[in-house]
């Protein structure tokens, strides 16, 4: 039987619940039942070779947060630096993915290896996102409060999509996955959760060794370039929603089922999708549809994610 390979991005839903308390108990409730899904794919009677890229926006914030304060505490517990917190959630997060998602294969009665690399990505230090930074991280302010923290520690501040304000960091675009190698090695037989928040972001210096550096890369956009790196049969980018819309939450929103890149740019260009939602998972999508015409990249919402991958569901990017 011949597999399909699938990179499979989650967002941060599939971590998540609105109304949940951010703790890693609750966090660990949503993950089994996001596992639950993700085991349908990986055992799906079509046959697929998985990867898995998750977010961390909110989880690395609220590390860096809690090593800051435990600093202030007058203990002697330095703050971490922001790259270490990326660390830390690639790790935390992985393993909670790792441990549900072999329970539930297992409970299917098949024993596939479920592994997590803690990934570096390297970013170009002259990417012009370091002087522009617009990741959002951590739990929200209001404006007072968040004036107050931007003159205390010299962060970027700013408003989000409505909801609040939030710390802003900068989001370089990926370059290459430094344990690339790895993954290759273990493609065929193993379950792999990698490049985690995007990856570890690191710089390369002029001798070959690496510097984690202060930022987020988008998750979407690592989860691509793992695509392109493994000739991915799909890209799969999982959301709230089932499809792409244009003039979302407006009178006239339209449901999108496919999309070539010429329309998927002609929106973009527009202005139908927001940052830091909707508009790196197009601009990934465009960018691996572009690189494997023929191939898919699919959008769609982590409980449509089975039947997408069988035409039935979400919205489909090809090149024409």
């Amino acid at each position: 039987m011949s597999f399909s390979k699938v990179v499979i991005a989650l967002g941060g839903n599939a971590l998540q619940e609105a109304g949940t308390p951010p703790t890693a108990e609750a966090q660990l409730d949503v993950v089994r039942k996001t596992c639950e899904r993700l085991a349908e794919i990986e055992l799906s009677a079509k046959g697929y070779e998985a990867a898995i890229v998750h977010g961390n926006g909110p989880q690395v914030g609220r590390i860096a947060l809690s090593h800051e304060m435990a600093a202030r505490s007058g203990e002697d517990l330095p703050a971490m630096p922001f790259d270490v917190c990326g660390s830390m959630s690639q790790g935390y997060i992985g393993y909670q993915i790792q441990q549900c998602l072999r329970d539930a294969i297992r409970n299917r009665n098949r024993n596939i290896p479920v592994v997590t690399i803690l990934t570096q990505v390297v970013v170009d230090e002259s990417d012009a996102a370091f002087q522009n930074p617009t990741k959002p991280i951590g739990p929200f302010y209001t404006e007072e409060e968040a004036k107050a923290i931007e003159a205390e520690k010299g962060y970027v501040m700013k408003e989000d999509a409505g909801r609040g304000w939030r710390r802003f960091v900068p989001s370089p675009l990926p370059k290459r996955i430094v344990e690339l190698d790895s993954i290759k090695r273990l493609w065929e037989s193993t379950v792999i959760i990698t490049a985690g928040g995007g990856g570890i972001p690191v710089v390369e210096n002029m001798d070959g060794s690496l510097t984690g550096v202060a930022a987020v890369i988008d998750k979407d956009l690592a989860a691509e370039l793992l695509a392109e790196e493994m000739e991915a049969d799909y890209l799969l980018i999982l959301t709230e929603v089932e499809k792409v819309c244009i003039n979302y939450k407006k009178p006239n929103q339209k449901e999108l089922s496919n999309l070539t890149v010429p329309e998927a740019v002609k929106y973009l260009n527009e202005g139908h999708f927001a940052p830091g939602s909707m508009l790196p998972k197009v601009m990934a999508s465009i960018k691996f549809a572009r690189r494997f015409p023929g191939k898919k990249a699919i959008i769609t919402s982590l409980d449509k994610a089975a039947e997408a991958l069988e035409g039935r569901a979400g919205t489909v990017i090809t090149m024409a």
